[in-house]
């Protein structure tokens, strides 16, 4: 008896065939998505890592000039604290952005490659 794979493979090619044309459509596809998702992550962690840059430098000078008005008003002392924290919001929202992104890539193929090898195991039972 032989297994129904071989059997479709010598009677029906042009099955497999386009089988086949599925699986490369469907890899096409996830991959243009993980593409994009990986794209938009790399964005967010560079947007975050200028950010966090920006706030760094920020809140280095925003130091020094507390140290020289230290006696003078509360409004530039609170200007000195907020300054820095426009780039430092930037920076942790998008670092959150980033990491916390997009499903796992290849599930729809793995499924699809489950349900394949589940099919085969079936009808080599048979």
């Amino acid at each position: 008896m032989m297994h129904p794979l071989l059997a479709l493979i010598a009677t029906r090619p042009q099955l497999l065939t386009a089988h086949a044309e599925a699986y490369a459509a469907l890899a096409a596809a996830e991959l243009g998505e993980a593409s994009t998702g990986w794209q938009r992550r790399l964005l967010l962690s560079a947007i975050a890592l200028c950010s966090a840059g920006v706030a760094a430098v920020l809140a280095g000078v925003a130091l020094m000039m507390w140290v020289v008005l230290l006696p003078t008003a509360d409004l530039a002392r609170a200007m000195l604290i907020a300054t820095p924290l426009l780039p430092a919001l930037i920076a942790l929202g998008c670092g959150l952005a980033a990491r916390g992104n997009g499903r796992a890539s290849f599930t729809v193929l793995r499924e699809q490659v489950k349900a394949d090898l589940r099919m085969l195991r079936e009808a080599g039972a048979r």
